[in-house]
């Protein structure tokens, strides 16, 4: 099987990690996000490289009670700098890292120090909570598409971290990884991500993916010790408040 490229990734990320709802509106896919987050909010141009009429994205967005936020994908530079024009700036760039799911999973996490639960339990939703992840957010795991699960970590017999993982075709992809600070930098982080590919690759899935920002050194340089390959990026644009 070809390995995913960033606009594959793309649509991994669109059904593992939904808007409550999206509809098309004068060449803008507008989504509901329910207060999950930038990613299930922000606007893309239905046909990528294409400039639609930002201010009809605006209204729309407007009328579903968010702020203006638009992603813009590689090879969109067009979009880029119109929206540069009308003040829109940059907030978050985002990296998309693939890998074959073989390569993440390895050997598996070692024994009893990652299960894969579906649906989460409550102290993973509690670990989620104090890290920002918010029952939002959470609301999105569930809309997600199958197969997918949830990832809970121990360590020193603690509870160590969570992470949710769903499949699109033959790619996996990794969202929401929370480490308990006290478990930070002793292995949690990497049995998470092998025990997540390892649950992919039973339930059918080629490859193995993660986002992170550009500005999360840690966890880029994790997924790259993994054997992980950084595919491409986008980024949000959003206007400045007054």
């Amino acid at each position: 099987m070809t390995k995913p490229d960033v606009f594959t990734l793309y649509d991994v990320c669109e059904a593992t990690w939904p808007a409550k709802a999206r509809q098309e509106i004068d060449g803008w896919i507008i989504r509901d996000g329910a207060n999950g987050g930038q990613r299930v909010s922000a606007a893309t141009a239905v046909t990528h490289g294409e400039v639609p009429d930002i201010g009809a994205a605006e209204i729309a967005m407007a009328d579903l009670g968010q702020n203006a936020l638009f992603m813009v994908r590689e090879g969109e530079s067009a979009l880029d700098e119109a929206l540069d024009a009308r003040g829109y700036v940059v907030k978050d760039r985002v990296n998309l890292w693939v890998a074959p799911v073989e390569d993440v999973a390895g050997d598996g996490a070692p024994r009893m120090s990652a299960f894969a639960i579906w649906p989460p339990v409550g102290i993973m939703t509690e670990m989620w909570n104090v890290g920002g992840i918010n029952t939002a957010r959470i609301d999105v795991m569930r809309r997600g598409a199958e197969p997918k699960t949830s990832i809970f970590a121990r360590t020193n017999d603690r509870p160590a971290g969570v992470a949710y993982v769903g499949i699109y075709g033959k790619t996996a992809m990794l969202h929401a990884l929370e480490v308990t600070p006290t478990q930070r930098r002793n292995g949690s982080a990497q049995n998470i991500m092998r025990q997540a590919a390892s649950w992919a690759r039973l339930h059918g899935a080629a490859y193995f993916s993660v986002i992170v920002t550009q500005e999360n050194k840690g966890a880029n340089a994790l997924y790259s010790s993994l054997n992980m390959e950084s595919v491409g990026q986008y980024h949000y644009r959003v206007k400045p408040r007054d």
